[in-house]
């Protein structure tokens, strides 16, 4: 399998035929830098670019203006492009964040004429630099592929964009997985840019370390591994045994999603990280089809891509199996339609047969990829855990059976704290929270939980914050204690420990007086 597939002769892009023309004009030959053929990557953006309607000659980027300039990644970047802009000062190079949507965020640069030469193409903050608007670009492909990018040149899609070479690389959140923006470097085609990419994917790597170190210390979210398992019972996510005990939100998304799957139809769920969107598709499936096989992929790392594709993708279109992709938000550009291409020639093998269902999962329908989204013929919207907290302590008698191997008795105050939780994380914090907590023994009680549990301050504390707020929620959670002794142990007068409680938004139910 090769990543992405080169046009037919017939639909080669204009693009490439106007490459082939400039390459065999030029006087002295190709550009030092430019490669000795035209990658995949390179040759699919270019096609879309045309799909978009991107003008050849020369673009014109919508300008939005406004942007969250108060987000942790504008915050953190911003300060690690000051400190490289601090040792480029005098180097012919424009430093630069953008937005997950190819939004120019800031502009760092100390060479006036490469900065009135970007102005002139509107390479500058508030300007929308996405493959939708200006066709190839450095930060553009980044974005679409999820992978660190170097568009040098006549690798440009749009004429008056081939003076420059960029380098760009994508940000994700180090705790949610979600692509923030890239970090992207520019420079004029005439210079090396040998070091830029290596540049911008050091930049990139700070960013997300410092977005990590500000989050109060939370352990990164782990590297996509790309898994392909075979969906049983047992390995269904939590909620898979109380389907009788679930509320009414889950019931009837679970209810859509099944409809639509015996009719055949491709089905989407949609709604925050965490909230059972995967499990919610693999119980309406296996009530569909109890008997057959059910295979759920989740996003690799974008550079594992290739060999991804090869698990699962030959098993689209068999009668007895059913397919579901996880996170296709998640997918670089050239994967999605790749599979938009194999699903559809399974659609027509199938033809008029009864067919096991593909389904996705995304954050929303506006995030999954343009290739696959016109396939989606049902959305079934999964609503967060706190939409939905009847269906807590159920999912957590659940996930403490599982985890203990019987039963585990979960006292009324830690009841009342798990209840009262706002569950950012959803229901996958939940679980990761109840399986902590019950390895204390067969009852969980309230000084068990997290102090993430026990309060509900939504801004992010600094280190010695969050040191602070764990110490007063382990002395006031422990049996018995009086505010008075609370007070004492953690060195504090009692008024300041009730202040500090309402600074923190701390909840510890039948605290003692």
């Amino acid at each position: 399998m090769t990543k992405g597939v080169h046009p037919t002769a017939e639909a080669v892009p204009e693009r490439v035929r106007r490459h082939r023309e400039l390459q065999q004009a030029r006087v002295g030959g190709p550009l030092p830098h430019a490669p000795a053929r035209l990658s995949n990557r390179l040759v699919a953006s270019w096609q879309r670019s045309e799909d978009y309607g991107v003008p050849l000659e020369g673009i014109d980027p919508s300008f939005v203006g406004t942007f969250d300039n108060e987000s942790l990644f504008f915050e953190c970047g911003r300060e690690v492009l000051s400190g490289l802009h601090r040792t480029l000062a005098n180097e012919p190079v424009s430093l630069m964040l953008t937005d997950a949507d190819g939004l120019v965020l800031n502009r760092m640069s100390g060479d006036a004429a490469l900065l009135r030469a970007l102005d002139a193409v509107h390479l500058a903050p508030g300007f929308a630099y996405a493959e939708r608007t200006v066709g190839t670009n450095g930060l553009g492909l980044a974005i679409a592929d999820r992978v660190p990018t170097v568009v040098r040149a006549e690798e440009h899609y749009a004429l008056n964009l081939t003076t420059y070479t960029c380098a760009a690389v994508p940000v994700l959140d180090p705790l949610t997985g979600q692509l923030e923006g890239c970090v992207n470097l520019t420079t004029w085609s005439s210079q090396s840019s040998d070091l830029l990419l290596a540049l911008a994917q050091s930049a990139a790597s700070n960013t997300s370390a410092l977005m990590l170190a500000r989050s109060r210390g939370q352990r990164p979210r782990p590297a996509q591994r790309g898994e392909v398992f075979r969906v049983e019972t047992p390995r269904l996510e939590p909620g898979s045994g109380t389907l009788t005990t679930l509320g009414p939100a889950w019931t009837d998304a679970l209810g859509q999603a099944g409809a639509a799957i015996a009719a055949g139809r491709i089905v989407a769920a949609v709604g925050e990280d965490g909230t059972g969107r995967a499990t919610l598709l693999a119980q309406a499936m296996r009530q569909q089809y109890p008997r057959e096989r059910i295979l759920a992929a989740s996003p690799p790392a974008p550079q594992d891509s290739e060999a991804w594709i090869g698990l699962w993708t030959p098993e689209l279109g068999k009668p007895d199996t059913g397919i579901l992709v996880r996170d296709v938000d998640r997918l670089p550009a050239w994967v999605t339609e790749h599979i938009r291409d194999l699903v559809l020639q399974a659609r027509v093998r199938a033809a008029g047969a009864e067919g096991v269902p593909f389904c996705v999962t995304a954050s929303r329908f506006e995030s999954i990829p343009a290739a696959l989204a016109p396939l989606v013929e049902v959305v079934v919207a999964v609503p967060p855990l706190r939409e939905r907290l009847e269906d807590v302590m159920p999912i957590a008698h659940h996930v403490a059976r599982r985890a203990r191997g019987r039963d585990v008795t979960i006292a009324g105050a830690a009841e009342t704290a798990l209840r009262g939780c706002g569950w950012p994380g959803n229901v996958r914090q939940l679980v990761d929270e109840v399986t902590r907590a019950v390895g204390h023994g067969d009852v969980l009680d309230v000084r068990h939980l997290s102090a993430d549990v026990l309060s509900g301050t939504s801004r992010r504390l600094t280190r010695i914050e969050a040191f602070e707020r764990d110490e007063i929620v382990r002395v006031l959670t422990r049996p018995g204690i009086s505010m008075q002794e609370a007070g004492e142990e953690l060195g504090m007068s009692r008024s300041t420990v009730y202040r500090k409680i309402a600074q923190y938004d701390i909840h510890v139910p039948r605290v003692g007086a």
